[in-house]
């Protein structure tokens, strides 16, 4: 498929896709995340790397691009096996001085045409031929002291379980050389991939009806990397964390748990 430069105007829609029991299963155990946790139910993290694989398949390549930040807002429980049409729109595009910062909207609607999750976000699209480092303003931080946070659990990465979880389309996640080109020591995992452990600390008893949260990414997490799960004692806000500094967090705007 022909390469398409982003542009703000420009939508897609996607072949419909489900999520298995299998699949879900495979990328939860290959990260050290137990399935039975989401019972029958989709981990909403999933849809971000879904979204942005919908606009690959549209032309929007995915190639070396960076997630900055990203938003799940759940309307509903999202069933396994569930038919859900992705579809996406790009609202801008921004030069900064690395290069572009792209802002997509992108949604998964049921068979009644009503969105069942939705999960905007901006990337930076780096220009190789550029030398300048940023990517634009910087929103504020979510949470100003990491040492507040309640420890919930800590994880270990591999460079195997990483590459069993990436999915072709942007190498910089799973091929070293690639890593290396856009300035990383190594693989840096896929934002969604980190959002995992945050929805997963989350989720409990029997899952999430609604589920509304800002996602930022403030450091890269390499695909050996050890990390804290801090829970904000709040309940606002859950974050990754290593060595005292935030890697990943996320603002809670609203989270509902199902209660059947």
């Amino acid at each position: 498929m022909n390469q398409i430069a982003p542009a703000a105007g420009f939508s897609f829609t996607a072949d419909s896709i489900t999520v298995s029991e299998g699949e879900q299963a495979e990328k939860l155990g290959c990260i050290g995340l137990d399935p039975a946790r989401f019972g029958r139910f989709i981990d909403p993290s999933f849809f971000i790397g879904m979204g942005i694989r919908a606009g690959a398949s549209a032309g929007i390549s995915a190639e070396g691009n960076v997630n900055m930040l990203s938003r799940i807002v759940q309307h509903r429980p999202l069933l396994l096996d569930e038919l859900l049409i992705p579809k996406g729109r790009i609202e801008a595009v921004d030069q900064v001085p690395r290069g572009q910062r792209v802002t997509t909207d992108a949604w998964f609607e049921g068979e009644d045409g009503g969105r069942a999750v939705s999960v905007p976000r901006q990337s930076l699209r780096p220009d190789p031929a550029l030398a300048s480092r940023g990517a634009g303003e910087r929103p504020a931080p979510v949470i100003e002291d990491a040492a507040g946070l309640e420890v919930r659990g800590e994880f270990t990465l591999t460079p195997e379980a990483t590459r069993a979880y990436s999915t072709e389309g942007n190498s910089i996640h799973y091929e070293m050389e690639a890593a290396n080109r856009a300035g990383f020591r190594a693989p840096i995992i896929g934002g969604g991939m980190g959002v995992h452990f945050l929805v997963y600390e989350l989720w409990g008893g029997n899952g999430l009806r609604e589920l509304d949260m800002d996602i930022y990414f403030r450091r890269p997490i390499f695909w050996d990397d050890t990390f804290e799960i801090g829970l904000d004692l709040s309940g606002k806000a859950i974050a990754l964390v290593k060595a005292g500094k935030v890697l990943t967090e996320a603002r809670i705007n609203k989270m509902e748990k199902v209660t059947w």
